[in-house]
């Protein structure tokens, strides 16, 4: 694994486990770095001071907070530093709690947390944990800081291995009577349908069926740019027309579940005929994957009737 980003311990009771904090996702986004067109030199970025218009040295920076009256409160790191919280070596377990009364809107970054060393009493002290914590089905909700800062946590089981979950505090999110639902009821008729199209598209979760189209697309153009060759970008589709029937809709929906059918709504060709031997009932990312299949160049930057094209040559 990477280097660990904490180590301390579980602390429960009097009992302390000791772990070391690892990230559990990594960064697969595609990068890039800021040039000049002109002439592609790097742009660098630099701090300057709006009234002296001249660059301040980083230890020269402060920190303001607005109020709401428009005025600032100028603080210093000393300033900062007094409100920082106690650093630790531990997480601090508080209690445990069922998994599934914890509503995923409060999950912000997992981690994996390991064993520390290969002293016996410590793999057997985080064994024990793992044990006690599956044969329960409840996660540990604690605090821990790292770096400088204090984060509410989940710890739960996850494939025999302890994982850490920092988490939103209560008032961090934001609540649900704020939002505008609009509308009226619906008709018992459409959520009679409604409830038919989920039940036709139900399927169980795996995650290994679902891959980041747009960054193997990228990675396509950058190679086809690396080799000079021609990108072009699709047509935008227009978006507009009148509001939708949502029971025709929802009956053509459940139709096309049923029979497998894709729910592309640019289905036709331009003059309104079906072609491609099948292949406009196939949404423009699973024509996509049949393109890569078949290693048909130029895919990545081609339109959905491109697509079709192309694989019905």
């Amino acid at each position: 694994m990477a280097r660990s980003l904490w180590t301390g311990s579980i602390s429960f009771g009097l009992v302390n486990v000791p772990v070391a904090l690892y990230s559990a996702v990594r960064d697969l986004d595609v990068h890039f770095r800021q040039l000049h067109e002109k002439d592609g030199a790097p742009i660098d970025t630099r701090r300057f001071c709006s009234q002296e218009d001249k660059e301040v040295p980083f230890e020269a920076i402060g920190h303001g907070y607005d109020l709401d009256d428009a005025e600032q409160v100028v603080l210093t790191d000393n300033d900062l530093a007094a409100a920082a919280p106690r650093k630790t070596r531990t997480i601090d377990i508080e209690g445990f709690v069922d998994v599934d009364e914890v509503d995923p809107i409060y999950f912000d970054h997992p981690y994996f947390l390991a064993p520390v060393g290969e002293a016996e009493g410590n793999l057997r002290a985080y064994k024990l944990l793992v044990k006690v914590m599956e044969s329960t089905d409840r996660a540990a909700l604690g605090r821990f800081v790292m770096r400088t800062k204090e984060y509410l946590v989940l710890v739960r089981v996850r494939d025999g291995v302890l994982s850490l979950t920092t988490m939103r505090f209560h008032d961090e999110v934001r609540p649900t009577k704020d939002v505008d639902t609009g509308g009226r009821k619906p008709a018992k008729a459409q959520i009679d349908a409604a409830v038919a199209l989920v039940e036709a598209l139900a399927a169980d979760w795996d995650p290994s069926r679902y891959t980041d189209y747009y960054r193997e697309r990228l990675l396509e153009v950058i190679e086809r740019k690396r080799k000079g060759k021609r990108i072009r970008a699709p047509k935008s589709s227009d978006a507009g027309g009148p509001p939708p029937d949502i029971m025709a809709a929802l009956k053509e929906s459940l139709e096309r579940a049923r029979s497998g059918q894709g729910f592309d709504r640019d289905g036709e060709g331009d003059d309104g005929s079906d072609a491609g031997d099948g292949l406009t009932d196939l949404s423009r990312d699973e024509l996509y994957e049949r393109a890569q299949k078949e290693d048909v160049p130029g895919r990545s930057s081609m339109s959905r009737d491109e697509l079709i094209e192309a694989l019905s040559g």
